[in-house]
């Protein structure tokens, strides 16, 4: 595979990541605040189905396309915006996995209430806050990591 390729593959597989996760988190977050139950749940249902389908795969891509371009590149890993870039990607993973449990958690929780008609529990509440606050951080990483992608330096810092 050449580099154009594999770099078009890379910028793809980094927009389909963000623009999944932005979106995802945008339709969830306007359902929880609906505070319609039914929509709650078949939203939940739909952003779980999408990070398995879309985001699992991108994440694991990323890195591996990232060292792949690196090496081709001759860019040692060590490279300032690259360790940088990973650090970030790091923490947004460190954000994400207990997203996906709280998402997980938070489609039990919204179809059994759905089920059974009921207001959803205070507990998914307390899971929505939570899973709206780890997505900040990792929403800001992963734009870091954008800007360092198109940049290759890290802002004030040598090439």
């Amino acid at each position: 595979m050449t580099y154009t390729v594999l770099k078009t593959l890379h910028i793809l597989s980094m927009v389909l990541l963000f623009g999944i996760g932005l979106g995802s988190a945008y339709y969830k977050w306007m359902a929880d605040r609906s505070g319609q139950v039914t929509h709650i749940a078949v939203t939940n249902r739909h952003v779980v189905r999408a990070d398995w389908v879309f985001t699992t795969p991108t994440v694991i891509f990323q890195p591996l396309s990232g060292w792949w371009l690196a090496h081709l590149a001759g860019w040692p890993l060590s490279t300032p915006w690259i360790t940088t870039s990973l650090a970030l990607y790091a923490l947004a993973g460190a954000c994400w996995l207990p997203v996906v449990w709280l998402q997980l958690r938070m489609q039990a929780l919204s179809a059994a209430a759905a089920a059974a008609h009921t207001d959803l529990p205070p507990a998914y509440w307390r899971m929505a806050r939570a899973w709206f606050w780890l997505g900040v951080p990792a929403f800001m990483a992963m734009v870091w990591v954008v800007v360092l992608m198109v940049a290759k330096q890290v802002p004030g810092g040598p090439s």
